[in-house]
């Protein structure tokens, strides 16, 4: 397949900077902006901190790394790294907390031993405390048999279901989704609930409480009070020489994040609202948009469904009154009429300035001078 005028696919970063594969020369490589530290998931599988501006190339659940882009976001826990100073429930009927027993996600000597023992109805639990928090939540722990067994383990939240977890010998990360009303400070319990289907002796590891808005994020540390992590953002990637085209492919292959409060977006732009290709990931978390504007006149516009917080796969092919839309290997839309776009200069992953940032993680990203057969576009998409 003859070589984009633009590729990255996530390998090479320094402070402040993502590089671009393609071109060689450095004019396709992106600005990255993130005004804290983040975390990310190593090949090896230890979570690791990084320092103020560097892109974090994340393996989680992968044989490749992606580019982890996430939004501001809040963790409400505590105490995140120490469930030894997580409260007992009252009534509990037994439970015992060792701080720093075994070695954690993050490669240290911080993971908690809890032992819970409850008969029937009664119950012995743990709760992650936290800062008061209105609205919906997403809370997160990871646990790790400390027996060698399968451990049955109770864990619930404040309007979430109360379900029994299978905690195995290696690191598990359960989530929960609920909501929170004004005054409570509690979002996360969890330990021995035997009328609930947990086990009556439960013996288990656990580390890295976390309780954000909405949806669950990478790891956020927390010591003694709440943590900001502050946005990712990738930008102006290219230049007006590397895309000085007439014709070509957009494409791009993403792990979209919901974001019920809004859309975000990727484009290929001119650096304006004016002439540009987007992918306009829609705040009701099931479809995408293509968007194409030629100066004032919009040339492409459709929206599909998708799967969001899993890969897809989507390009655009784009000459003078043919613009072609592609989803995971499907043809899905085809417009026949309208001017090409003119003066494209950028990749953004945002809308075309740092707004609506694209929020989830980014494995392939690649411009094309001309248009893909079909059959490379399929096999591209696939």
């Amino acid at each position: 397949m003859t070589n984009p005028k633009l590729a990255l696919i996530p390998s090479g970063y320094k402070s402040g900077k993502v590089y671009s594969i393609l071109p060689v020369n450095g004019s396709g490589d992106f600005t990255f902006d993130r005004a804290s530290k983040g975390t990310r998931v190593r090949k090896d599988g230890l979570i690791e901190e990084v320092s103020n501006d560097t892109p974090r190339l994340d393996w989680l659940n992968s044989n490749c790394p992606s580019l982890l882009l996430e939004p501001t976001k809040v963790n409400y826990a505590l105490n995140s790294g120490d469930a030894s100073q997580w409260a007992t429930v009252g009534g509990s009927q037994l439970v015992t907390k060792t701080q720093n027993y075994a070695i954690s996600p993050d490669g240290t000597l911080t993971a908690a031993r809890i032992q819970a023992n409850a008969i029937g109805s009664n119950y012995s639990l743990i709760q992650l405390s936290t800062s008061s928090f209105v609205g919906n939540y997403a809370g997160s722990v990871y646990l790790k048999s400390n027996t060698g067994n399968i451990e049955n383990v109770i864990v619930y939240g404040r309007n979430t279901p109360v379900n029994s977890y299978s905690i195995g010998n290696e690191w598990q990360r359960v989530e929960i989704q609920g909501s929170g009303i004004s005054g409570q400070n509690l979002y996360l319990f969890l330990g021995s609930f035997p009328n609930n289907g947990s086990d009556e002796s439960v013996d288990i590891l656990v580390w890295g409480g976390q309780l954000e808005q909405n949806y669950t994020t990478s790891y956020i540390k927390t010591e003694g009070g709440i943590v900001t992590r502050l946005k990712d953002e990738c930008l102006n990637g290219g230049d007006s020489d590397l895309f000085d085209i007439t014709e070509g492919t957009f494409f791009v292959d993403v792990t979209p994040y919901i974001n019920t409060s809004s859309n975000h977006y990727i484009s290929l732009n001119d650096g304006s609202s004016s002439d540009r290709f987007v992918f306009i990931f829609q705040s009701n978390g099931t479809q995408v948009r293509l968007f194409g504007a030629s100066g004032t006149v919009d040339i492409i516009s459709h929206y599909q469904n998708i799967t969001f917080n899993q890969r897809n796969r989507l390009a655009v092919t784009f000459k003078e009154d043919e613009f072609k839309f592609y989803v995971n290997g499907s043809l899905v839309h085809t417009d026949t009429s309208g001017n090409m776009p003119t003066g494209l200069n950028q990749l953004d992953f945002s809308e075309y300035n740092g707004n609506s940032n694209f929020e989830g993680k980014v494995y392939d990203t690649r411009v094309y001078d001309r248009v893909l057969t079909e059959a490379e576009i399929i096999k591209l998409t696939t």
